[in-house]
Order: C-alpha cells, then sequence, then structure tokens
C-alpha cells in the first residue's frame, strides 16, 4: 500500500487539469454550437458520457504499467488490423466512407483507437531495434508495419488518418535516431508517392484539394462555403468575441458542421482572438507536459509513447485550425478534446492516461 501511495504522489495532476478543462470547455462549445437544432439533441449528453468515462479510462490506464503494453505488442497489432478490416466489411457507411461501426447506442470509430495502439506496437518496435536503426532493414520494417493498417485506411477511405499514421511512424523514428540521410532519402520518396496516390483518391478527396487551389468565393455549397464562413465567423470574433451563444455565424447556423470539423472557427467567434489563444496556450501545456514525460521516461518504450502521443496531439491540432483558416484542404480532422466525437475523444484520454501511466514510473522528476 506505501508503495502504491508513494508512486500516485508522482501523478502529473496538471496534465489531468488541463485536459479537464479541454474537454469540458469542448462540451459547453458543442452545446452553444448545436442551440435550437433539435436533430442534434443527443450530442452534448452524448459527449458528456464519453468525457466521463475516457476520464476514468485516464486513470485506469494511468494505474496499469505501461510497459505491459509492449508485452502485448503483437497482439495489439492483430486487432488494430482486424477492427480495420471489419469495418471495410461490415462497418456503417456515412458521407461516402465506412469507417463507424453502429452498435445500437453509439457510433463507433476505431480508426481513432488504432492511432493509438499503432504508437504502442512502433514504441514497441523502435525500442526493440534502437540500437539498429540506422540500418536500411529496420526502417523498411517499421514502415511495413504501418503499411497495412495505411492501406486498409486508404480504402475506406480516410484519408487524414493515413497521415496521421505517418505522422507517428516519422516521430518516432526520429525520436530513435534515425540518421538524417535516411530521413531526407524518405522524404522524398513521399513526394513521388504523393503523385502515385492522387488518381487513387476518391471524387470528393480530389474536390476538396481543387476547391482549395482553385477556390469559388461566390460558392452557396460544398467545402469553399464552409471555409469562407469558417473564415467570417473568426473574423468578426475580433479581440474579445461575441460572447457565449452569441456567435451570429453559429447560431444563425450560416458555419456548417460547427461542432464537428469547424469548432475552433466557432470558439474564436463566440471568444474572439483572446479565447482562441487561450486554448492554444492550454494545448500547449498539455502538449509540454507530455514532452516531460518523455524526457524523464524510465526506458526508451516509455519515451516514444510520450513523445507519439505529444506530436498526434500537435499535429491534430494544427491540420484542424489550418482547415479552419484556409492554410490546408479540408481534411475532416477533430480538434482534440474539443470536437464533438466519442471515439475521438475516448482515444485521445486514453493516451492521456498511456502519459500519465510513464509518469508515475519516472526515472527522475522535476517540476
Amino acid at each position: 500500500m506505501q508503495g502504491s501511495a508513494r508512486l500516485w504522489r508522482h501523478f502529473d495532476v496538471w496534465l489531468l487539469a488541463a485536459v479537464v478543462v479541454l474537454t469540458i470547455a469542448g462540451v459547453a462549445m458543442i452545446q452553444s454550437a448545436i442551440a435550437g437544432n433539435e436533430n442534434l439533441a443527443e450530442t452534448v449528453p452524448r459527449q458528456s458520457i464519453y468525457a466521463v468515462i475516457g476520464l476514468a479510462v485516464v486513470l485506469i490506464t494511468a494505474a496499469i504499467d505501461y510497459r505491459l503494453w509492449g508485452a502485448l505488442a503483437r497482439l495489439l497489432y492483430v486487432v488494430i488490423v482486424a477492427l480495420l478490416g471489419m469495418v471495410l466489411l461490415a462497418g456503417f457507411v456515412g458521407f461516402g466512407a465506412a469507417r463507424w461501426f453502429n452498435i445500437g447506442i453509439a457510433f463507433v470509430q476505431p480508426s481513432e483507437v488504432s492511432k493509438i495502439l499503432m504508437i504502442l506496437v512502433l514504441a514497441d518496435f523502435f525500442a526493440r531495434h534502437r540500437h539498429e536503426i540506422g540500418r536500411w532493414r529496420v526502417v523498411l520494417r517499421s514502415l511495413t508495419l504501418v503499411a497495412l493498417p495505411a492501406v486498409l485506411l486508404f480504402l475506406q477511405p480516410d484519408l487524414s488518418t493515413v497521415i496521421d499514421l505517418g505522422i507517428i511512424w516519422l516521430t518516432l523514428i526520429w525520436a530513435a535516431g534515425v540518421p538524417l540521410r535516411r530521413l531526407a532519402v524518405l522524404a522524398g520518396i513521399a513526394v513521388v508517392l504523393v503523385f502515385v496516390v492522387w488518381p487513387l483518391l476518391a471524387a470528393y478527396q480530389q474536390d476538396r484539394v481543387a476547391s482549395f487551389l482553385f477556390p469559388d468565393p461566390e460558392a452557396q455549397f460544398g467545402e469553399t462555403y464552409n471555409v469562407n464562413q469558417a473564415l467570417i465567423a473568426i473574423g468578426s470574433g475580433g479581440l474579445f468575441g461575441k460572447g457565449y451563444g452569441h456567435g451570429t455565424q453559429v447560431q444563425l447556423r450560416f458555419l456548417k458542421v460547427r461542432h464537428t470539423d469547424f469548432i475552433f472557427s466557432a470558439m474564436a467567434e463566440e471568444f474572439g482572438f483572446l479565447g482562441a489563444v487561450a486554448f492554444l496556450a492550454l494545448l500547449t501545456f498539455v502538449l509540454l507536459r507530455c514532452l516531460r514525460a518523455a524526457r524523464h521516461a524510465r526506458d526508451p518504450f516509455g519515451a516514444f509513447i510520450a513523445y507519439g502521443v505529444a506530436m498526434l496531439l500537435l499535429f491534430t491540432s494544427a491540420f484542424n485550425i489550418a482547415t479552419n483558416l484556409n492554410l490546408i484542404p479540408v481534411s475532416g480532422v477533430p480538434l482534440p478534446f474539443f470536437s464533438y466525437g466519442g471515439s475521438a475523444l475516448a482515444a485521445n484520454l486514453f493516451a492521456i492516461g498511456l502519459v500519465e501511466s510513464i509518469t508515475l514510473r519516472h526515472k527522475v522528476i522535476d517540476l
């Protein structure tokens, strides 16, 4: 009991507190975004339930020694492939993609949890092969691990999650110490693959890129319209915002999918530039606590997990916000802890639980 008490003294309360604030603020923002829309009446209760369950998952995951996941890495990989394969065969089709399981009370998106499980799989692989990471054989084997889930995701189609897997792989192979010349060669291969993959993209994915490169400012529908309304919402928020529940683009429903893809724009309109900065500051604090856990991890496996979680949160946040600012084509990536989506929220909270588990079993710690 005393050993357990000493262990929990190292629990990162600041990390959990920041995540709780982000999650509660996200639920509140979703409430404002869907106000008056009876078709979305169940959105806030469902997100709240996922939040409560997810916060319990943080504590349960923190209590489990993270090194256990390394012993289960091969099994986790089988689970990833099985889930992504099953959703292709029997998944619910919506918005032109088969990404969800309909379990009656909710829709579950396996790709969200698969990203976190792939962090565990790759972290275990790189931890076991870190002394030979400079060999092409090891680099290619790690890439092979990512390739099968990536292909299954591409067939859904879910290009944004394919990109997420690529980011996770690049982050961990960099953290493992791959020579820069290897990274340069891989970057060149990635550029070539863009041209190879383009003809294989679904029509709506090609349309998103085309509308980004050649926008129609007078479009009344489609991705150009959504982005234009998002920019209007952000700009009209000014410095202090229009106030909670008083954003005209949000409340008058000019801004579409405002509780998911464009929730950042909704927040910026109602809370202004200062509100957006406060959100980014809190999210940055979460990222720094994850990097702190990586720096003080007991072993490379723990460090790789924490690095993977930090970079996944960073890039998914960057993609979502860049979409809202019309800096990249619409990607459909949710804003971590903020956008509506139970699977994404639960997966991100599971990831925070992993970071807490690493912190509890640290090597050396500081404030």
